[in-house]
Parts: structure tokens; sequence; C-alpha cells
């Protein structure tokens, strides 16, 4: 399939989750399943102050294409140059805005999800970045709406179209369930059947079946994947055996976890320097062991890493006693 003039080949998405889809995560799935991919949402305002924290964040993976990235923003002015500034400086071949962050910073700031109250403004700055993107692909991931009352997921759709965005991906929870309840795929479906841009499907895929059953019950013609992958990035890999109808992996050892894990960190280090990649580090490796028997003393163990000698340790600690 096509977004815009750039050509895919799966129907899985890595979700696009701040603090978790770095550079490092973002390599570990893709080596996987060769699964698309998003950076983390990037301050467009940011962007234009030449922030340097907000710049690193666009640093893509070695052949990291096609890949996308994301901004979020409410100012039209900002997120037009933004739009061009995060093109520039990451190489990414589609350029995604945030208009689902349902958390307070954001939303209380009018970005995220907070544009779902205000669709001409949304309509406005997505027609702004299109205008940033010098003919790049735009995309734009939303919600259902800011709450039960207020659903106008398809209607929405519909505006991002008019404007010339090549493709839209829909949360099926709206703002104030944040991650609570369950995804909404009707709604979903229904945004499919209103817009001829391609449509992705996102929300409570846990699963390989759930990722068919996703696509089937909805029409769309990818199905994203987020929370579900904390720690077990064999999802993405066996969601897309799923869908494309090949036998689905089972999850590997925990050995074979573990050599993931180190793959990880050791990307992460490179990137980021060993402080930063073993603070980080932490919860990642922790949601790496969800479910082992018997890993709670390693878990302690992992939230005190600081160093790579620590995070070492601690792998050779896991083999010995776990694995």
């Amino acid at each position: 399939m096509k977004i815009g003039n750039v050509e895919l080949n799966t129907k899985i998405v890595l979700a696009p989750m701040a603090g978790v889809t770095d550079v490092a995560f973002r390599t570990v799935c893709r080596e996987l399943s060769g699964c698309y991919t998003v950076t983390e949402m990037v301050s467009a305002k940011a962007l234009c102050y030449g922030d340097k924290k907000t710049a690193s964040l666009l640093t893509l993976g070695e052949g990291e294409h096609p890949c996308g990235v994301q901004i979020f923003g409410s100012d039209e002015a900002a997120m037009e140059k933004g739009a061009a500034l995060a093109l520039e400086q990451s190489g990414a071949d589609i350029i995604d805005i945030n208009m689902g962050c349902p958390v307070p910073k954001i939303a209380g700031s009018g970005d995220g999800s907070a544009l779902m109250k205000d669709p001409e403004k949304a309509a406005r700055v997505a027609a702004a970045v299109v205008r940033g993107a010098a003919g790049k692909p735009v995309t734009v991931k939303f919600r259902l709406g800011w709450d039960k009352g207020s659903i106008n997921c398809v209607e929405f759709a519909r505006r991002m179209e008019d404007v010339g965005v090549a493709a839209v991906a829909v949360h099926g929870r709206t703002r104030t369930q944040m991650y609570s309840g369950t995804a909404n795929w009707d709604y979903i479906r229904e945004v499919k059947q209103a817009v001829s841009i391609p449509v992705v499907a996102n929300g409570d895929v846990f699963s390989a079946k759930d990722a068919v059953r996703a696509l089937s019950y909805t029409g769309a013609d990818m199905v994203m994947i987020g929370r579900g992958c904390f720690g077990n990035p064999w999802l993405l890999e066996q969601c897309a055996a799923a869908v494309e109808g090949r036998e689905v992996p089972e999850t590997p050892p925990l050995a074979q976890r573990c050599d993931v894990a180190v793959r990880q960190f050791e990307l992460a280090m490179a990137h980021k320097g060993e402080r930063i990649a073993c603070l980080e580090m932490r919860r990642h490796y922790a949601w790496y062991l969800k479910g082992v028997p018997y890993a709670g003393y390693w878990k302690e163990q992992i939230c005190s890493m600081s160093t790579a000698e620590d995070f070492y340790k601690v792998t050779a600690g896991i083999r010995r006693d776990l694995c």
C-alpha cells in the first residue's frame, strides 16, 4: 500500500510513544518484524527555537526507511515551520501530526487531543503542516473525540482528508478514557467507510489474533500496536506473520529475549551515552521480565542500574538464575 507517494511493504505500525519508541527500541522492532516506525512526538515550537534535546529525538536508525516523524502543536505558523525542520533534520519520509495525546501537559495546552474540540482549527493546523511538508505525505493520529458526548472522529477524518492529509490513524478511545476501558473499533470502521485515504486502526491489539481481527472488523489498511509491545517486540513480528497468513512464531525463550534487551541497550548507549541508556533501560528491562517467574529480585536490581557494568551483571544473573 501507499501513503501518499511512499510505498509501505507492511501492514504493521509501531505506535509512536513518548519515552518508549526511541531509536533503539524502533530499531529492535524493525529488525524483528519489518514494521513501519514513527519517532517519539516532538514539539514543533521547540524545533523552531532550536532546542537540541528536541532535535535529538529526530535521529533515525541506520536504514530506517520508510519512517515517519511525529510533531505536535497547535500554532499554525510553528507547525508549518516545525514540519519543514523535522523533515530536514530527520530525513524521514512521512510527517505525522499528534492530535491524540491525552496527557494533561499536552492537551491542557491546546495541543494533542485538545484539537479534536476545535475541528476547524485542527484542519488549519493540518493544512499548515501540509504546506511545510512541501510534497512529503502528512498523516494525522487522533482519537474518537474528546469524550463520549462529543465523538466526532468521522467528520474529523473527512476534514483531514479535505486539507490534503494522506492517511489517518484512529485510536478507538476518547480523550477522557485515556487508556482505560475497551477500544471501540466500530468508529474506526465508520472512519474507514467515510474517507478514501488509508486508515490505521489503533487500540487493544495485544496478540496476533487481535491484529487480524482489527483489520478484518474495521476494514482498515494497517494496524498500529502500542502498549502491547512493551518488553515484547516479538508481538510485532507475530502480528506481521498473522496478517500475512504465515505461521505465527512463538515468543522466544528468555535467553533470546535477553539478547534483544542487550541489543536495545547497546543501541541506546551508542545514541545517548551510558548514563541515559541505563536510566531509560530500567523500565524497558523490567518489561522484558513481565510474567517471568521468580524475577522479583532481578527487577529490583534493574531499578538501580547506573552503568553498563551494572547492566551486564544483571543480565548475567538473569541468565544464570532464570533461563
